[in-house]
């Protein structure tokens, strides 16, 4: 608690240097954020600005002055914020009659608290301004966009200096940058924003991952469907995502005119309403429906590669993590009640499985177990037996299987709770992945049913699954993760023959047909023989093969493994010993 006092004082404080710097300035709010603080303010500022800033906030600091709270009408809060529009806007949503004010010297802000007692308490090594950003107002589109300052904040210098060190590295291994620096994909405005645009480099990782993907989901008793990318509005309706998930859907497509019919603002005669589909789950229902179940049917796994769309203001968008469409690796497994207990635990060892197989560390997997708040029950589809049994059997599958979870009450979606996997990227950044999720409303909206043993119509269980949560989000990991240097496996380009000249293509060309099984380049370009090494290292490929006149006269290869290790001269069997 006493780091938060210091990050919600320290923004204060930064509100002050700025009022005594700019004497027009306009301010937003300023809370304590996870590693620091910041402040939102109706001012154009410059990165240069910040040191200035910076350095004010420090001379604050220094001379020792104390937080005094002050508790005033709502009248008297008018007249001190009478030139603050966003203060005013605040006072006049506050239910109370009274309102908390802090003053710091010269400076009063609205705010309840609690804040440190004075400004010594606060180590002026241990904070530092980190940079500038666009807000709008409340969040919203439809307000003024402000300047917001960042500001970092710890118990120490020592753990400041840290923390930059991490976000140092952090940006090195950006994804976004990355998948610029490596030719893997992008996206662009008049594509649209949020539809990522995937490079033969990018497309032919996305292709391994999958066909992975598609192997062990067959190994592991999966069948697989494919369904369209749009469905009838019918559909999204009595699904419930018409009314209960429509603020991540978009409208409507207008399905019975063609595009030169609605130019021409022709009539439509008989409306057919199509909209983009936000999840597989329904289609999935519908090919169950499709056909009598029987108890012996069951349980059915069918598995999905399917691309959906979300809608996503244009300000969030980012990289392959938060984007408009999305190929999640959905599967929806409809099982029997005896039966939800095997599931659920071969589920749980698939996604360890998966984890392990990509190079991260089951240990730092953290599990949270998200349970319906029984204080507004109502709210929640399915009834108390159902809930009961599938948050027990997911908390005791997650305590057999020895998983590192939380329980969170209230954090269920309102058609069943849920398992959500998290993992650790090499910087110990937790990432969200797998999720193993209980569905009560589309089994009731769709009327699921199958024949038991007594041939009477019994409702089953239906488990959503994804394992990697999407495959934009989990690439983006995995270059997170490893700098962009996949492993060997998974590099688009495994292998890169370096010949020295133009003399020595040829042999370039008889050592690629040799190693065909592997993804190989031959860098043709005229360029030195350390630009070509240089940018082979900077490419990320495993392998660097040159290959010269003396390779040439020997039959053999120079290789240079990733990390600028120089292994020598050795014979293409030797070579090929090593990744065996």
């Amino acid at each position: 608690m006493e780091l938060e006092n210091i990050k919600h004082s320290l923004s204060h404080i930064l509100a002050s240097a700025v009022k005594s710097l700019y004497k027009d300035v306009k301010f937003g709010i300023g809370p304590a954020i996870e590693n620091g603080f910041y402040y939102d303010m109706e001012i154009d500022l410059k990165d240069d600005d910040l040191k200035k800033i910076e350095d004010k906030m420090k001379e604050i600091i220094k001379s020792d002055i104390p937080f005094g709270q002050k508790i005033i009408t709502k009248d008297e809060a008018r007249e001190i914020f009478k030139d603050q529009p966003y203060k005013l806007e605040l006072i006049d949503e506050i239910e109370e009659e009274n309102v908390s004010i802090y003053i710091l010297g010269d400076f009063i802000d609205l705010c309840k608290g609690p804040h440190i007692k004075s400004t010594k308490e606060i180590d002026i090594d241990s904070f530092k301004l980190d940079k500038l950003a666009g807000a709008y107002w409340r969040g919203s589109e439809k307000n003024k966009m402000l300047t917001r300052v960042y500001g970092l904040a710890f118990e120490s210098k020592e753990k400041l200096d840290n923390y930059i060190k991490l976000m140092e590295e952090a940006e090195k291994r950006d994804h976004r940058k990355l998948g610029r620096d490596l030719d893997l994909f992008h996206t662009e405005e008049e594509v649209g924003i949020g539809l990522v645009l995937w490079h033969p480099k990018g497309a032919i990782i996305w292709r391994l991952i999958e066909d992975f993907w598609y192997k062990k989901h067959l190994e592991n008793g999966y069948e697989l469907v494919r369904t369209p990318h749009i469905g009838n509005r019918k559909l999204w309706e009595r699904s419930g995502h018409w009314g209960y998930y429509s603020d991540s859907m978009y409208p409507p497509l207008e399905v019975s005119q063609s595009l030169k019919e609605n130019q021409n603002k022709e009539e439509v005669k008989d409306s057919e309403q199509f909209l983009l589909k936000p999840m597989n789950c329904p289609f999935h229902v519908c090919i169950y429906n499709n056909s009598p179940r029987s108890y012996r049917d069951l349980p059915i796994r069918w598995a999905e590669t399917g691309t959906v769309y979300r809608f996503e203001k244009k300000g969030e968008l980012s990289g392959l993590t938060r984007v408009r469409g999305f190929t999640q690796d959905d599967a929806h497994i409809i099982c029997r009640k005896d039966q939800v207990e095997e599931e659920l635990k071969k589920v749980i060892d698939f996604i360890l499985f998966i984890y392990q197989s990509f190079g991260f560390s089951i240990d730092s997997v953290k599990v949270y177990l998200s349970l319906r708040d029984e204080n507004d029950k109502m709210k929640y589809a399915g009834t108390d037996e159902g809930w009961n049994f599938s948050e027990s059997i997911l908390r005791k599958v997650a305590t057999e299987k020895n998983l590192d979870f939380v329980e969170e009450k209230g954090e269920a979606a309102f058609y069943g709770p849920k398992l959500d996997f998290k993992i650790k990227d090499v910087l110990g950044r937790e990432w969200q992945c797998s999720t193993l999720q209980f569905d009560f409303n589309l089994t009731e909206r769709f009327n699921m049913t199958f024949k038991n043993t007594n041939g009477e119509e019994e409702r089953p269980f239906m488990l959503h699954r994804a394992l990697f949560g999407s495959f934009e989000r989990f690439i983006g990991l995995l270059l997170e993760h490893y700098a962009g240097a996949l492993p060997f496996w998974l590099s688009p380009i495994q292998i890169k023959i370096i010949p020295v000249s133009e003399n020595h293509i040829d042999y370039a060309m008889e050592i690629k047909e040799k190693l065909k099984e592997y993804r190989i380049e031959i860098d043709k370009n005229n360029d030195t023989i350390g630009k070509k090494i240089r940018n082979g290292e900077m490419e990320k490929v495993p392998y660097l093969l040159v290959v010269g006149d003396r390779e040439k006269e020997s039959n053999t290869v120079s290789v240079r493994q990733r990390g600028k290790i120089d292994l020598g001269v050795m014979s293409i069997e030797e070579f090929l010993a090593i990744e065996k």
